[in-house]
């Protein structure tokens, strides 16, 4: 992955960090985040395919990806605020996800 998102990722959690400490709390703040942001991404999947009939369709195929790119960036910065490397996390799990695809 192009190294400017993992430099962004660093400087949100900096930035988060700096604003709103970094104790317990906040930590948990910034995991549960992650379930807003995936709540705004099957918000807009139900919104493309126009499931509420009273607002009918109002999301876009780019809508969902965007929504789902704020989802994977968040949990980027909720690794980075767990004192880990987030692209090192991301390889490993990808490396895992390799492994069973070839076995």
């Amino acid at each position: 992955m192009n190294e400017s998102i993992w430099e962004a990722a660093r400087a949100s959690r900096s930035w988060l960090d700096a604003a709103n400490g970094t104790g317990q709390t906040e930590l948990t703040c910034r995991i549960l985040k992650l379930t807003e942001e995936a709540g705004e991404a099957s918000a807009a999947w139900i919104g493309l395919l126009g499931q509420n009939p009273r607002k009918g369709v109002t999301h876009t195929r780019e809508d969902v990806a965007a929504e789902l790119a704020d989802v994977a960036f968040t949990a980027l910065v909720a690794i980075e605020s767990l004192g880990l490397d987030a692209s090192s996390v991301l390889d490993s799990c990808a490396a895992k996800v390799r492994s069973r695809l070839a076995g």
